[in-house]
């Protein structure tokens, strides 16, 4: 075992998960890989079961019983992998829209000192793909917006691409976190920043999925955009 975990959540990934897993499993560093399914019926957890038998050491999988959601998937991650002792524990989507070698670069930032590194589009050197530009300025507009009402500087504050050093874990309070949708990635930055922890963003980019389906919807954007003015008025 490492003492890197890089969580995954998955909810019918099938067409994505092998290529992922040996992707990051190929990279000069070692990494641990946890898959939290929330009950694919596309066999995504059978593949990864398969998959185990291959890397018997490194690959480790918790089953969910349906569609539970994005938040509640990286807490059950992160507990588990507090209780397991990993070190530096990364969030990243199974769908190649994070670049796995990027592990590589998150991990130094948190070596050299960053608590959070944040995998960032808005940042110098960030960019995305295969977006249109009215997909483009909703998603900057939207991290302005969050920028301005949280009063906290950090770029790309829905960024889903990240790595924790094992402290900051620790000491955010898992459950108390909130939001479970869109929201989630802003609320777990914003805790991280509010209990004084240094966020460095690194950046990234990001790269609209090719396979499989894509989870976002208006309701998710609704929780984002009302969550907000909550934590302002709460933390």
């Amino acid at each position: 075992m490492s003492k890197n975990l890089v969580i995954i959540p998955t909810y019918n990934e099938i067409e994505n998960i092998e290529k992922m897993i040996r992707t990051v499993f190929a990279l000069p560093r070692e990494f641990d890989i946890l898959i939290v399914d929330d009950g694919s019926p596309d066999g995504t957890a059978l593949k990864v079961k398969e998959l185990q038998t291959v890397f018997t050491e490194n690959l480790h999988l918790q089953e969910r019983k349906g569609k539970l959601g994005l938040g509640t998937a990286y807490i059950h991650g992160f507990k588990w992998a507090l209780a397991k002792g990993f070190e530096y524990i990364f969030e990243m989507d199974c769908d190649f829209s994070h670049n796995p070698n990027d592990l590589l670069r998150l991990l130094d930032a948190c070596e050299k000192g960053a608590d959070v590194a944040v995998g960032s589009r808005y940042v110098k050197g960030g960019n995305v793909s295969n977006w249109d530009m009215k997909r483009i300025l909703l998603s900057y507009f939207a991290s302005l917006y969050v920028r301005l009402i949280l009063w906290f500087n950090v770029k790309d504050t829905t960024a889903g691409f990240k790595c924790y050093k094992r402290k900051v874990l620790e000491t955010i309070e898992l459950d108390n976190i909130k939001f479970m949708g869109y929201a989630f990635q802003i609320e777990m930055k914003y805790s991280a920043y509010k209990k004084g922890f240094k966020i460095v963003e690194v950046p990234i980019t990001f790269v609209d999925r090719v396979l499989g389906t894509s989870k976002m919807s208006s309701k998710i954007f609704k929780e984002a955009f009302l969550g907000v003015l909550q934590m302002r008025f709460s933390k």
